[in-house]
């Protein structure tokens, strides 16, 4: 008796620290989803607080990267439609952090225990890089549009223009701004 109690507080104890990988039920309303995910309100808030990073720009970009999924993932690539070759990049997480970019914020902020698939983890990765872009490249941290070509293609390549040439990345950036807009909108009238 005494081995299955142990068992289940083990067990109990590995179930709450797993991240909750599926979306909120509304990702397109604002107050749903800090209602339903009290974590998520708690770790946007956090960020806002200590990067300066509006919650409505983290959530746009929250669903334009992943739409709130945890465990999101580029899709896998595959040679003659049946040989897996790997996945399209090393995107993972709520913020589709790449490996590298994810291992300097390890390094310079977030702690080695930092994890992609953690919802506070990522909202405070997101508030981290955009506040870097904020102080390399002059754009404001309200800027919806410049501030996430910035986060989809790197400092470096926004520097250099890369995004121009992506009439489809322009496209996605402008909807992270409409989106952004509808959730300040919302923010605004529920209660935090």
């Amino acid at each position: 008796m005494r081995r299955i109690m142990q068992a289940s507080v083990v067990m109990l104890l590995l179930a709450s620290c797993a991240s909750n990988s599926t979306p909120p039920r509304n990702i397109d309303n604002a107050c749903s989803i800090l209602a339903e995910r009290p974590d998520y309100a708690r770790a946007l808030q956090a960020s806002e607080r200590k990067w300066g990073v509006p919650m409505h720009l983290q959530m746009a970009t929250i669903y334009q990267e992943s739409s709130f999924r945890g465990d999101a993932r580029p899709p896998r690539r595959y040679l003659l439609g049946f040989i897996p070759r790997g996945r399209a990049s090393t995107s993972y997480g709520y913020a589709q952090a790449l490996d590298g970019t994810w291992e300097e914020y390890q390094e310079k902020e977030g702690g080695r225990w930092a994890r992609r698939d953690h919802i506070a983890d990522a909202a405070d990765f997101i508030g981290w890089t955009m506040t870097q872009t904020n102080r390399s490249l002059g754009i404001s941290k309200h800027d919806a549009v410049n501030q996430y070509l910035a986060y989809h293609e790197g400092r470096t390549g926004y520097r250099r223009g890369t995004y121009r040439n992506k009439a489809w990345l322009m496209n996605v950036a402008r909807r992270v701004e409409t989106r952004a807009a509808r959730y300040q909108g919302q923010l605004s009238t529920c209660q935090r």
